[in-house]
């Protein structure tokens, strides 16, 4: 494929992506008739016209519409080869796309990153922290290598490899005197009317904790919502207010307590994402493997083992 015509597939992506060819335009630091002449000459050697100019949004024609879903592939590919072509299997250099739902950067991502950079000093790594659906839109996009997130239902072309068993408890301030015994669980009906402060409605984790007092029918009184969990960390350490948090955030806060549940919250399997039939390069191969150390070394629950499949 000559390189013109891999620009005209760059320009068509992008016209459809805003449609509207000025801000296209803009977005590709080109001209405006520039890119509409590129376009209308992809469309003459196509021999079909690919975008409906008539409205006021330029949007796809059928034909346009095949034609992006192979485009895009094909840019995808071209990118994977490319890394493919530089990945340096002894990792004295390299780069890591890694995106990780918002709870994950409290308690795992540090650690991972500082192994990774202890292992491999010259891998870069690129961090992103969002929502789970994006994480996985981003992977099937090619935008990402590997993402951390939790277990199904997941899009068609995820492939999950469990690495723990995530629990949740209730998070206090830490005593200053502690003892070696375990604090007994606290009935779950002893937390009605109790105040707590709690992430806010945007995070899956509140859903899930959400879910288990509706449950129980329990209704404690949320006095705090907090979008960042090192917010909430320090309110419950200077304040009588409680949490609750995944138990691994206080292995590292010796300032907060957990205190388990009865019943309890139920787990959350955590799960290492990947495309399904994606390059995965030597960065990312290293990557895996230190995650899986990294959670036996720090002792994390392992993953439930998957059900034997019934004799047909």
């Amino acid at each position: 494929m000559a390189a013109l015509e891999l620009r005209h597939l760059r320009y068509l992506l992008a016209v459809a992506e805003h449609g509207n060819f000025t801000r296209a335009a803009e977005d590709l630091h080109i001209s405006q008739p520039t890119l509409s002449q590129q376009i209308r000459q992809l469309e003459r050697t196509l021999g079909v016209q690919l975008l409906d100019r008539t409205g006021r949004t330029v949007r796809l024609t059928d034909a346009g519409a095949v034609y992006t879903d192979h485009a895009r592939r094909a840019l995808r590919d071209l990118a994977a080869a490319e890394r493919a072509v530089h990945d340096v299997q002894d990792l004295s250099r390299g780069h890591l796309r890694l995106g990780v739902t918002p709870t994950f950067t409290a308690y795992l991502t540090g650690p991972l990153t500082a192994e990774l950079h202890s292992r491999h000093p010259g891998v870069s790594l690129t961090l992103t922290e969002t929502t789970q659906d994006r994480v996985e839109a981003a992977l099937l996009a090619d935008d990402l290598d590997l993402g951390i997130a939790f277990a199904g239902p997941h899009l068609p072309g995820i492939t999950p490899t469990p690495l723990f068993t995530e629990t949740l408890s209730l998070v206090t301030a830490a005593p200053h005197t502690r003892t070696a015994q375990e604090p007994l669980p606290l009935p779950v009906r002893d937390l009605n009317d109790r105040q707590l402060a709690l992430l806010s409605t945007d995070f899956a984790t509140r859903g899930h904790i959400d879910a288990y007092f509706a449950r129980h029918r329990t209704t404690p009184r949320v006095t705090v919502e907090a979008n960042s969990i090192q917010a909430l960390t320090e309110i419950v350490r200077r304040t009588d207010l409680a949490t609750v948090l995944p138990d691994a955030i206080t292995h590292d806060h010796a300032h907060l307590a957990p205190i388990p549940l009865d019943p309890p919250l139920p787990t959350r399997t955590v799960t290492l994402l990947h495309r399904q039939g994606a390059y995965l390069g030597a960065a990312a191969r290293a990557f895996t493997e230190l995650t899986h150390d990294l959670v036996r070394s720090r002792g994390y629950a392992p993953p439930p083992r998957p059900l034997p499949s019934s004799p047909r």
